[in-house]
């Protein structure tokens, strides 16, 4: 599997409020949000995506001939 080309990729994660859609900088802040009394904002509220970006490649770089 050694042989196999690395293509180049970015991984971005997004810590998200599952009701009403809000994004969080961290997993800290959505605890914050959890632990403060002022809002109703439960654990089963959490959602995280992991967004992958990959860069453009000419598929020919990768065929083996």
């Amino acid at each position: 599997m050694s042989d196999l080309p690395r293509i180049p990729a970015e991984a971005k994660e997004i810590i998200k409020h599952k009701r009403t859609g809000k994004i969080y900088a961290s997993k800290e802040e959505f605890d914050a949000d959890v632990a403060d009394p002022n809002t109703d904002t439960t654990k089963d509220d959490f959602r995280q995506d992991l967004e992958i970006k990959v860069t453009r490649v000419n598929i020919e770089a990768f065929t083996k001939k």
